[in-house]
């Protein structure tokens, strides 16, 4: 060697160090992202020896260090084994500490895991789930292994991102989750949890089971039926909330109109009887069929549809209400949930606007 030479030294064509990879944060790779740091399949297969430094998570995904993978570890072995590799790149732009976390795109985890990420307290943290969900397209040529589960749709909903990886929304994870169950306990549970927690509303859960086609089973239908009455305490608790808490005048609760000596006109979950005003909370969800759930996917029927027959029904209590100059505001607990101060608002200007209409109709008014 000339130690006189004013230039460096060449540097070897050999892979960077071992260690340059295992001392990184993200120590969960493939082969083919171990063959672009140099190293080959021969050498991550001794690696991965008994006893070694390496071992192999999933088909194609390695953990590097030899202890039990982390919860997040885990995850992102999941979604390497399920993405395509070329859907794999790294988040270049400024951002949160997870910037830097792998961007999966046509792979996201769902089921109990993805309920776990989104907050759920009724099912296990991820270090106790033996089993992670995830979620592709159905024409993904993938075989459940090694602790995931292969789940297949037709068309991915879009993720949300949490901990740094893709998770299905709720009232997807959800449906998934509670086709692994058998008990209406559990799915009861799961489904309380998904609408008292504010994640949905009873209707959207209701959609998504019946997309899934898990209405057909005994189990869940029983635990929909509670779902259902469980979902109409919460609305009313927020009903009542909201007339607190944005200073409406107290209105008289639950109660049946009647016309003198005539038919019942309804049932009503807030009446105020000097200005004719109501409220009436649609909880009720419709157990759509196939057909008209494939519909609405497609865009042809708004979401949340109800079948015409109870529209029927909401549209001439509606107008026979009104013809006898009785205003109805028709709230659901997505609205009460989510735009609170807006649902006041109407139900103020409705109170207001009361001084400017011709007298209603007289009605005798009893508890429900």
């Amino acid at each position: 060697m000339n130690h006189d030479s004013p230039f460096p030294p060449l540097s070897p064509l050999s892979p960077r160090p071992l260690h340059h990879l295992t001392a990184g944060p993200r120590r969960v790779l493939t082969t083919a992202q171990l063959r672009s740091h140099g190293i080959s399949v021969s050498e991550a297969d001794d690696q991965c020896r008994p006893g070694g430094p390496w071992q192999q998570l999933l088909p194609g995904v390695l953990l590097l260090h030899p202890g039990p993978p982390t919860g997040e570890e885990r995850l992102h072995a999941a979604l390497l084994y399920t993405t395509r590799e070329r859907s794999v790149r790294v988040l270049a732009q400024p951002g949160p500490a997870d910037s830097t976390a792998p961007h999966y795109e046509d792979a996201m985890i769902t089921g109990p895991a993805a309920l776990t990420l989104h907050g759920f307290s009724s099912v296990p943290p991820l270090s106790r789930l033996e089993t992670l969900d995830v979620l592709v397209p159905r024409l993904r040529r993938l075989r459940s292994t090694g602790g995931v589960r292969i789940v297949r749709t037709p068309v991915l909903p879009a993720p949300e991102r949490v901990a740094g990886v893709p998770v299905a929304p709720v009232p997807r994870a959800l449906a998934d989750a509670v086709a692994t169950l058998d008990d209406t306990a559990a799915v009861l549970r799961l489904l309380t949890e998904a609408v008292v927690g504010g994640h949905c509303d009873a209707a959207t859960v209701v959609r998504e089971l019946t997309g899934a086609k898990l209405l057909n089973r005994p189990h869940v239908v029983n635990a929909v039926d509670s779902l259902v009455a469980e979902g109409r305490a919460v609305a009313e608790d927020r009903l009542y909330r909201m007339v607190r808490e944005y200073g409406l005048p107290d209105p008289v609760w639950n109660v049946d109109l009647h016309l003198p000596g005539g038919p019942h006109l309804g049932g009503l979950d807030a009446y105020w009887p000097d200005q004719a005003v109501a409220v009436e909370l649609d909880t009720r969800t419709s157990r759509q069929g196939p057909r008209r759930e494939e519909r609405r996917r497609e865009g042809r029927l708004p979401g949340g549809s109800l079948p015409k027959d109870v529209w029927s029904e909401y549209a001439r209590k509606r107008e026979h209400l009104e013809r006898l100059g009785i205003t109805v505001v028709h709230l659901t607990p997505h609205k009460l949930r989510d735009a609170a101060e807006q649902q006041a608002a109407v139900i103020r200007t409705a109170l207001m606007a009361a001084d400017d209409r011709d007298p209603a109709a007289y009605v005798v008014v009893l508890p429900r």
